[in-house]
């Protein structure tokens, strides 16, 4: 169930990507296909949004996104690194104009000191510029994380596609 906030996130997302003639998709680890579900839960969205990879493990990782093995050996799959590889990677791989990639650490297992639990990292990607990048830290147990992560992606998604109108 979303938040009516996050409905009208989609709705304008929906709608610059319609006008643009552009199409998304999401690679999303620690969601678990949330982002893509609140995307697909709108009549229409198939105008727009083109597909979601759940990539869990770090195998999908590297065999559906192209993330090398070495990297998330070397920066751990919760990295910025790896967040960046996920997008470029879906884009790579799938007739889109953007991409939307997350990895994290939902909990309540799994955290450490450098990477506690709630840490996610988000890439939006869009062909022909740079990769924008960031890390969350949010609180909360499980379903929250998730769902900050979900309210993140959409808003840094929509920003993204209403600023690219201008």
């Amino acid at each position: 169930m979303l938040f009516p906030e996050e409905n009208e996130l989609i709705d304008r997302i929906g709608v610059a990507l319609i006008r643009r003639r552009e199409r998304m998709g999401t690679a999303e680890s620690c969601t678990g296909g949330l982002i893509a579900a609140a995307c697909t839960s709108v009549s229409g969205s198939s105008q727009w949004f083109e597909r979601g990879v759940v990539s869990y493990s770090d195998q999908s990782k590297t065999e559906l996104l192209g993330v090398p093995a070495a990297l998330i050996s070397l920066h751990g799959s919760v990295s910025g690194e790896v967040a960046h590889h996920m997008a470029r990677g879906l884009l790579a791989h799938a007739p889109l104009d953007w991409a939307l990639a997350v990895t994290g650490i939902a909990g309540p297992t799994g955290g450490s000191a450098s990477k506690p639990v709630g840490t996610v990292w988000l890439a939006l990607a869009h062909k022909g510029t740079p990769t924008n990048v960031w890390k969350e830290l949010f609180e909360g147990g499980r379903h929250e994380v998730r769902a900050a992560t979900l309210r993140a992606g959409l808003m840094a998604l929509c920003e993204a596609v209403e600023e690219k109108e201008s």
